[in-house]
């Protein structure tokens, strides 16, 4: 199975359009005031009918309530939903019985139980997504461009699909493709030149070295930079 990609916190037609032509298999969108990647309804709506059938359309909420949900669905008409908050697993089975969207759930990772604990969201998640457990002042769950211990996720096989996320860049993603052996990377911050503005030419690079290290895994070799 090839990697996929997803590029996530767009929110110009440059960036997204970079994303697109560089060969990302999901592009995400962010609907979580707090985040400098947050979207206005009317900007994800035409970004949305930009992506047309080019890529899977990710929306990103955290904790959010029905009506923005349900607003959300409406204005990008997303392929699927990504929780990045505390939902319980009810609220994930609930969402999917409601929408009928598949959907991924973010888990924060620091230790190994944090990973164990995915067990519970393994059974009604579509995928998994793990991402670094932001510090406790953090106002925002993701997207602070900081990595966990990949190690802790060596040889897991919870079930689902899962991502990687977290700290990413074109520069470490081999490293930790080889470690994790993850089928999915995920990256926001990695590709930006500050918070929330992404950089086209970081964006090709990331897809870029992410691609040659997973083919170079897949031939058995050690993977390295792009």
């Amino acid at each position: 199975m090839s990697l996929i990609v997803k590029i996530c916190g767009l929110s110009t037609a440059e960036a997204l359009d970079a994303a697109l032509d560089a060969g990302a298999d999901m592009v995400g969108f962010v609907f979580f005031a707090p985040s400098p990647r947050h979207l206005a309804f009317d900007t994800a709506r035409t970004l949305g009918r930009r992506v047309r059938t080019r890529a899977q359309k990710v929306a990103l909420t955290v904790d959010a309530d029905d009506a923005l949900l349900d607003a959300v669905v409406e204005a990008l008409r997303p392929d699927m939903l990504q929780l990045h908050g505390s939902e319980p697993p009810a609220r994930v089975v609930a969402l999917k019985k409601r929408l009928g969207l598949p959907v991924m759930k973010a888990i924060s990772v620091e230790a190994r139980g944090d990973v164990a604990a995915a067990t519970a969201y393994a059974a009604v998640a579509d995928r998994l997504l793990f991402d670094a457990r932001p510090p406790r002042e953090a106002t925002r769950p993701g997207g602070l461009g900081k990595a966990f211990d990949w190690h802790l996720l060596g040889g897991l096989d919870p079930g689902v699909p899962f991502m990687l996320s977290g700290g990413l860049d074109a520069g470490n993603v081999g490293e930790a493709l080889r470690i994790t052996r993850a089928a999915a990377v995920d990256v926001s911050s990695g590709v930006e030149r500050t918070p929330g503005q992404k950089d086209p030419d970081k964006i090709r690079a990331f897809v870029r070295a992410a691609r040659k290290a997973a083919a170079q895994l897949e031939r058995g070799e050690v993977a390295s930079p792009a």
